[in-house]
């Protein structure tokens, strides 16, 4: 939502958290593609090991690498999206006036978290850098490169949270309640059922949000 005559700083925080969320759907996508390659892989593997007599003899590590790679590179655009599982029961029988600090809280405790992960995930492709550790299968592959790897999807996942937190507090400081809701509110049945219609083509009516009421 466009507002006319906004604070500066709030122009900033919304383009800052744009344009990671743009960030975070692209490397979404190359995550979706990762899990095709793994599916792939495993699927080659084992028809060559049945029908050729012939294994990678790193299947477990390699796809173990893949899956949490993908993982982490959509932990952003699930936070971007609100696609993270909520339990939401009580938060939307609530006043929305009271909404917009549960909804502060939650992001600014998964801000915490994701920033201490972040934190931890450098240090462990530290220690491999400092050791030059390799797995354990016949392709003895630099364990700081799935690390690496993982450890910058950790990365985005704590900058998004930065990102969005940071616009939220401007959000609060202007008593806007109702745009920290579409935020941060966990997404309706009516949204998903907006979002497969419009997947299809079809134009869908305009379902009240979930959990609106003043």
């Amino acid at each position: 939502m466009e507002r006319t005559g906004a604070p500066r700083v709030f122009r900033v925080a919304q383009a800052m958290r744009r344009a990671s969320t743009r960030l975070a759907a692209r490397m979404n996508d190359l995550a979706g593609w990762v899990f095709i390659l793994c599916a792939g892989f495993i699927t080659l593997d084992v028809l060559f090991r049945n029908f050729g007599g012939f294994s990678s003899s790193a299947t477990t590590e390699i796809t173990s690498y893949m899956l949490a790679f993908g993982i982490a590179w959509g932990l952003a655009h699930a936070l971007a999206a609100r696609a993270h599982i909520r339990v939401d029961v009580l938060v939307n029988k609530l006043p929305i006036a009271w909404r917009q600090y549960l909804h502060a809280l939650a992001l600014a405790v998964l801000t915490f978290l994701a920033l201490f992960l972040a934190w931890c995930a450098w240090t462990l492709v530290d220690e491999s850098v400092f050791f030059n550790a390799t797995d354990t299968s016949a392709l003895a592959i630099p364990l700081v490169i799935p690390q690496g790897l993982w450890a910058i999807g950790i990365s985005m996942l704590a900058m998004q949270a930065v990102l969005q937190l940071f616009e939220v507090a401007c959000l609060l400081c202007a008593n806007d309640a109702q745009q920290i809701d579409s935020l941060l509110g966990a997404r309706g049945y009516q949204e998903e059922t907006q979002e497969a219609l419009e997947e299809v083509g079809i134009t869908p009516p305009a379902f009240p949000r979930q959990g609106s009421n003043p």
